[in-house]
Protein backbone atom coordinates (compact mmCIF):
# COMPACT_ATOMS: atom_id res chain seq x y z
CA UNK A 1 0.00 0.00 0.00
CA UNK A 2 1.56 3.51 -0.84
CA UNK A 3 1.04 6.65 1.28
CA UNK A 4 -1.27 7.81 -0.32
CA UNK A 5 -3.75 4.95 -0.37
CA UNK A 6 -5.68 4.69 2.62
CA UNK A 7 -6.78 1.83 4.60
CA UNK A 8 -10.26 0.61 3.66
CA UNK A 9 -12.16 1.19 7.39
CA UNK A 10 -13.97 -1.77 8.63
CA UNK A 11 -16.95 -1.85 11.19
CA UNK A 12 -17.55 -5.37 12.72
CA UNK A 13 -21.12 -5.75 13.51
CA UNK A 14 -21.35 -9.31 15.57
CA UNK A 15 -23.68 -10.01 18.18
CA UNK A 16 -21.23 -12.85 19.96
CA UNK A 17 -18.40 -11.02 21.41
CA UNK A 18 -15.90 -13.66 20.92
CA UNK A 19 -17.00 -14.15 17.59
CA UNK A 20 -16.47 -10.55 17.03
CA UNK A 21 -13.11 -10.07 18.72
CA UNK A 22 -11.78 -12.90 16.14
CA UNK A 23 -13.56 -10.41 13.06
CA UNK A 24 -11.46 -7.98 14.38
CA UNK A 25 -8.26 -9.71 14.84
CA UNK A 26 -8.76 -11.26 11.15
CA UNK A 27 -9.77 -7.95 9.53
CA UNK A 28 -6.27 -6.46 11.11
CA UNK A 29 -4.30 -9.23 9.53
CA UNK A 30 -5.57 -8.27 6.16
CA UNK A 31 -3.03 -5.51 4.57
CA UNK A 32 -4.72 -2.52 3.58
CA UNK A 33 -7.31 -2.91 6.21
CA UNK A 34 -8.47 -1.38 9.67
CA UNK A 35 -10.83 -1.89 11.77
CA UNK A 36 -12.08 0.95 12.98
CA UNK A 37 -14.77 -0.12 15.63
CA UNK A 38 -17.25 -2.97 16.83
CA UNK A 39 -20.79 -3.59 17.71
CA UNK A 40 -22.96 -5.80 18.92
CA UNK A 41 -26.42 -4.88 17.97
CA UNK A 42 -28.20 -2.62 14.85
CA UNK A 43 -28.48 0.60 17.65
CA UNK A 44 -24.96 0.53 18.81
CA UNK A 45 -23.29 0.12 14.93
CA UNK A 46 -25.74 3.16 13.64
CA UNK A 47 -23.93 5.28 16.99
CA UNK A 48 -20.40 4.20 15.41
CA UNK A 49 -21.01 5.22 12.04
CA UNK A 50 -22.27 8.34 13.31
CA UNK A 51 -19.56 9.30 14.05
CA UNK A 52 -16.74 7.46 12.68
CA UNK A 53 -16.19 6.96 8.38
CA UNK A 54 -16.82 3.83 7.08
CA UNK A 55 -15.75 1.81 3.97
CA UNK A 56 -17.32 -1.54 4.61
CA UNK A 57 -19.52 -3.61 7.45
CA UNK A 58 -18.47 -7.11 8.06
CA UNK A 59 -22.11 -7.56 8.95
CA UNK A 60 -23.85 -10.36 11.04
CA UNK A 61 -27.33 -11.23 10.11
CA UNK A 62 -28.91 -12.42 12.84
CA UNK A 63 -28.35 -9.08 15.54
CA UNK A 64 -30.31 -8.79 18.97
CA UNK A 65 -32.58 -5.62 17.66
CA UNK A 66 -33.43 -6.99 14.35
CA UNK A 67 -31.83 -8.95 11.03
CA UNK A 68 -29.24 -7.61 9.52
CA UNK A 69 -31.05 -6.63 6.06
CA UNK A 70 -32.99 -4.70 8.16
CA UNK A 71 -30.12 -2.48 9.53
CA UNK A 72 -28.95 -2.73 5.73
CA UNK A 73 -31.94 -1.25 4.45
CA UNK A 74 -32.36 1.63 6.66
CA UNK A 75 -28.42 2.43 6.71
CA UNK A 76 -29.14 3.20 2.73
CA UNK A 77 -32.31 5.10 3.44
CA UNK A 78 -30.51 7.02 5.88
CA UNK A 79 -27.46 7.88 3.35
CA UNK A 80 -24.89 5.62 4.25
CA UNK A 81 -22.79 4.17 1.58
CA UNK A 82 -20.89 1.79 3.08
CA UNK A 83 -20.30 -1.39 1.64
CA UNK A 84 -21.65 -4.70 3.05
CA UNK A 85 -20.00 -8.43 3.78
CA UNK A 86 -22.75 -10.32 5.20
CA UNK A 87 -21.76 -13.06 7.32
CA UNK A 88 -24.12 -15.69 8.07
CA UNK A 89 -25.42 -18.91 8.96
CA UNK A 90 -28.14 -18.75 6.54
CA UNK A 91 -28.36 -20.67 3.29
CA UNK A 92 -31.77 -18.62 1.74
CA UNK A 93 -30.88 -17.28 -1.62
CA UNK A 94 -33.95 -15.38 -1.52
CA UNK A 95 -32.19 -13.50 1.15
CA UNK A 96 -28.81 -13.40 -1.25
CA UNK A 97 -30.86 -11.86 -3.73
CA UNK A 98 -32.67 -9.09 -0.95
CA UNK A 99 -28.88 -8.24 -0.20
CA UNK A 100 -27.68 -7.38 -3.36
CA UNK A 101 -29.93 -4.39 -3.51
CA UNK A 102 -29.23 -3.24 -0.21
CA UNK A 103 -25.24 -3.34 -1.18
CA UNK A 104 -24.24 -7.05 -0.17
CA UNK A 105 -21.35 -7.11 -2.04
CA UNK A 106 -19.89 -10.05 -0.35
CA UNK A 107 -21.66 -13.18 1.23
CA UNK A 108 -19.26 -15.51 3.70
CA UNK A 109 -20.59 -18.48 5.35
CA UNK A 110 -20.34 -19.31 9.53
CA UNK A 111 -18.08 -21.37 10.31
CA UNK A 112 -15.14 -19.59 8.36
CA UNK A 113 -11.24 -19.67 8.51
CA UNK A 114 -9.23 -16.80 8.37
CA UNK A 115 -8.17 -17.62 4.99
CA UNK A 116 -11.42 -17.26 3.74
CA UNK A 117 -12.34 -13.84 4.71
CA UNK A 118 -8.99 -12.86 3.65
CA UNK A 119 -9.67 -13.75 -0.18
CA UNK A 120 -12.96 -11.90 0.19
CA UNK A 121 -11.62 -8.92 1.86
CA UNK A 122 -8.83 -8.94 -0.75
CA UNK A 123 -11.47 -9.13 -3.92
CA UNK A 124 -13.49 -6.17 -1.81
CA UNK A 125 -9.95 -4.19 -2.23
CA UNK A 126 -9.67 -4.68 -6.18
CA UNK A 127 -13.26 -3.94 -6.48
CA UNK A 128 -13.08 -0.66 -3.91
CA UNK A 129 -9.50 0.49 -5.87
CA UNK A 130 -11.55 0.46 -9.00
CA UNK A 131 -11.79 4.17 -10.11
CA UNK A 132 -12.41 6.09 -13.32
CA UNK A 133 -14.18 5.20 -15.88
CA UNK A 134 -14.50 2.26 -17.48
CA UNK A 135 -13.02 1.96 -21.29
CA UNK A 136 -15.94 -0.78 -22.30
CA UNK A 137 -17.45 -3.59 -20.71
CA UNK A 138 -14.83 -5.63 -20.72
CA UNK A 139 -13.31 -3.70 -18.15
CA UNK A 140 -16.42 -3.62 -16.00
CA UNK A 141 -16.78 -7.10 -16.27
CA UNK A 142 -13.93 -7.24 -14.87
CA UNK A 143 -14.58 -4.82 -11.88
CA UNK A 144 -17.31 -7.09 -11.41
CA UNK A 145 -15.83 -10.40 -11.20
CA UNK A 146 -13.04 -9.31 -8.99
CA UNK A 147 -15.72 -10.33 -6.24
CA UNK A 148 -16.24 -13.67 -7.04
CA UNK A 149 -14.21 -16.38 -6.02
CA UNK A 150 -12.77 -19.56 -8.43
CA UNK A 151 -15.41 -21.19 -9.53
CA UNK A 152 -15.11 -25.05 -8.25
CA UNK A 153 -17.07 -26.57 -11.68
CA UNK A 154 -14.47 -24.90 -13.87
CA UNK A 155 -11.65 -26.70 -11.88
CA UNK A 156 -9.95 -29.03 -13.49
CA UNK A 157 -10.01 -32.79 -12.23
CA UNK A 158 -8.40 -33.10 -9.16
CA UNK A 159 -8.30 -29.52 -7.78
CA UNK A 160 -10.90 -28.56 -5.02
CA UNK A 161 -12.50 -25.12 -4.23
CA UNK A 162 -11.23 -24.91 -0.76
CA UNK A 163 -7.87 -25.79 -1.40
CA UNK A 164 -7.77 -23.25 -4.54
CA UNK A 165 -9.11 -20.20 -2.26
CA UNK A 166 -6.30 -21.34 0.15
CA UNK A 167 -3.60 -21.11 -2.40
CA UNK A 168 -5.07 -18.09 -3.91
CA UNK A 169 -4.63 -16.11 -0.61
CA UNK A 170 -1.08 -16.96 -0.25
CA UNK A 171 -0.47 -15.91 -3.72
CA UNK A 172 -2.43 -12.61 -2.82
CA UNK A 173 -0.68 -11.97 0.53
CA UNK A 174 2.63 -12.60 -1.05
CA UNK A 175 1.39 -9.54 -3.25
CA UNK A 176 4.37 -8.65 -5.98
CA UNK A 177 7.27 -10.87 -4.31
CA UNK A 178 5.51 -13.43 -5.24
CA UNK A 179 6.10 -17.49 -3.72
CA UNK A 180 7.48 -20.44 -5.25
CA UNK A 181 5.62 -23.85 -5.51
CA UNK A 182 7.77 -25.01 -2.45
CA UNK A 183 6.42 -21.99 -0.57
CA UNK A 184 2.69 -22.02 -1.63
CA UNK A 185 3.06 -26.06 -0.24
CA UNK A 186 4.52 -25.10 2.81
CA UNK A 187 1.70 -22.53 3.30
CA UNK A 188 -1.07 -24.21 2.27
CA UNK A 189 -0.30 -28.04 3.92
CA UNK A 190 -0.21 -29.68 0.87
CA UNK A 191 2.60 -30.95 -1.81
CA UNK A 192 5.07 -29.50 -3.70
CA UNK A 193 3.90 -31.20 -6.89
CA UNK A 194 0.02 -30.29 -5.99
CA UNK A 195 0.43 -26.61 -5.19
CA UNK A 196 2.39 -26.26 -8.74
CA UNK A 197 -0.90 -27.55 -10.25
CA UNK A 198 -3.12 -25.04 -8.67
CA UNK A 199 -0.75 -22.29 -9.20
CA UNK A 200 -0.59 -23.55 -13.21
CA UNK A 201 -4.13 -23.58 -13.47
CA UNK A 202 -4.40 -19.72 -11.63
CA UNK A 203 -1.93 -18.82 -15.01
CA UNK A 204 -3.42 -20.87 -17.93
CA UNK A 205 -6.63 -18.60 -16.29
CA UNK A 206 -4.80 -15.40 -16.04
CA UNK A 207 -4.79 -14.59 -12.56
CA UNK A 208 -1.12 -15.17 -12.19
CA UNK A 209 1.77 -15.34 -13.74
CA UNK A 210 5.33 -16.82 -13.45
CA UNK A 211 8.91 -15.99 -14.36
CA UNK A 212 12.28 -18.14 -13.20
CA UNK A 213 14.41 -17.45 -10.20
CA UNK A 214 17.84 -17.18 -11.06
CA UNK A 215 21.29 -16.98 -9.25
CA UNK A 216 21.29 -20.39 -7.83
CA UNK A 217 22.55 -23.66 -9.04
CA UNK A 218 21.02 -26.20 -11.19
CA UNK A 219 17.25 -25.27 -13.01
CA UNK A 220 15.95 -22.16 -12.29
CA UNK A 221 13.00 -22.24 -10.16
CA UNK A 222 9.59 -20.25 -10.62
CA UNK A 223 8.13 -17.98 -9.09
CA UNK A 224 4.26 -17.26 -8.58
CA UNK A 225 2.60 -13.60 -8.56
CA UNK A 226 -1.21 -12.50 -8.51
CA UNK A 227 -2.32 -10.74 -11.20
CA UNK A 228 -4.90 -8.17 -10.46
CA UNK A 229 -8.18 -8.54 -12.27
CA UNK A 230 -7.60 -4.79 -13.25
CA UNK A 231 -4.49 -5.37 -15.70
Amino acid sequence: MTNEQQPIRVLVVEDDPVAADAHVMYVGRVPGFVAVGKAHTGAEARRILDRTPVDLLLLDLHLPDGHGLQLARSLRAAGYHADVIAVTSARDLAVVREGVSLGVVQYVLKPFTFATLRDRLARYAEFHAAVGEASGQDEVDRALASLRAPSPAALPKGLSGPTLERVTAALREAASEGLTAARVAEAVGISRITARRYLEHLVEAGRAGRSPLYGQVGRPELVYRWVPQGR
